[in-house]
């Protein structure tokens, strides 16, 4: 399985809607020992791009810039409001006989977790802290360390509330990292200028609950 990108569960995405913003392949971090890459999958809520930018305030809201895990493409200025993404891990040179992922569960996970919450940073969010972790199983069984993160956005006169998780899990010899992150406060006010019927539906806690399953999804 290695080199080779995620698989995520399509009826999900569809149900979103997600759409694909990012195909990647970066260097996450590295070890002493090897260089660690990632194959990563970015999906975004694509209604509720849309309702901002018809809103006028997506130019004012651009959390844009390469990241490590959340990448954008180049050209592509919408922001990531709502997203989610799946890493596969590879490493170079393989790991060694004897050196089962087990050994660097570990490492993988602060390093990830690190790398996550540096994307958020890089995007101009501020405020940015990793809460509470727990363990929680995957479809396929794999036992996730899950941690909890929140962040702000600042905006003129206030400020977006935000808040994301990210998992990382062994699987097939290697690792997994899923996540994302979306708008708990201040997203009503910015859409208030839309008619009721061009405005998405706006519920944290099914944002919550679809990143959550998007996350345990993921093979």
């Amino acid at each position: 399985m290695a080199d080779q990108f995620p698989a995520v569960d399509a009826a999900a995405l569809e149900r979103g809607p997600w759409a694909l913003r990012s195909r990647s392949e970066d260097t996450v971090f590295r070890t002493p020992t090897a260089t660690v890459r990632g194959h990563t999958l970015v999906y975004d809520d694509a209604d509720l791009r849309v309702a901002l930018d018809r809103a006028g305030v997506a130019d004012h809201l651009d959390p844009g810039g390469e990241g490590t895990l959340v990448d954008v493409a180049d050209g592509d200025t919408g922001g990531f409001w709502r997203f989610f993404f799946a890493t596969a891990l590879s490493f170079r040179p393989p790991l060694a006989p004897g050196i089962g992922p087990a050994s660097m569960r570990g490492p993988v996970v602060r390093e990830s977790r690190e790398s996550f919450l540096d994307d958020l940073r890089t995007r101009g969010f501020e405020r940015v802290e990793a809460g509470r972790r727990q363990r929680v199983r995957t479809d396929t069984g794999d036992r996730a360390t899950l941690t909890k993160v929140t962040a702000t956005y600042p905006l003129d006169g206030g400020q977006l509330d935000v808040e994301g998780w990210i998992a990382v899990w062994s699987r097939d010899g290697s690792f997994r990292i899923a996540g994302g992150a979306y708008p708990t406060r201040g997203l009503t006010d910015l859409l208030d200028g839309l008619p009721e019927d061009e405005r998405p539906e706006i519920d944290p806690g099914r944002y919550r609950d679809d990143l959550l399953s998007l996350i345990r999804s993921v093979e």
